[in-house]
């Protein structure tokens, strides 16, 4: 059964900059013993005869095919907009920096 110290939990944290307390501790060296506890039972479970998957049941694209439609022109595009230059949309600056 793997186990894990609070001292490697504390080192997880502080490599995730977690700030946790010595409860805390406690009770995720707790938690992540029944997560390593669960994939090691399903690591003994695996054979030779089961291929790998990645989900349970098949997966389908539910997405419609890609079809190539006319889109708007530039001047189609920049007619509705408040300002242009150059044929681009002018925005405002929002930066003080120099372009």
């Amino acid at each position: 059964m793997p186990t894990i110290s609070r001292d490697e939990v504390s080192h997880l944290a502080g490599l995730a900059r977690l700030a946790v307390t010595e409860s805390e501790l406690d009770t995720f060296a707790g938690q992540l013993d029944v997560i390593l506890d669960s994939v090691a039972r399903v690591g003994e479970v695996a054979a030779e005869d089961i291929p790998p998957t990645s989900h349970a049941v098949p997966v389908t694209n539910v997405f419609r095919e890609d079809v190539v439609r006319p889109g708007l022109s530039r001047e189609q595009a920049l007619s509705s907009a408040p300002a242009t230059e150059q044929n681009r949309f002018r925005v405002p600056r929002i930066l003080n920096e120099e372009a």
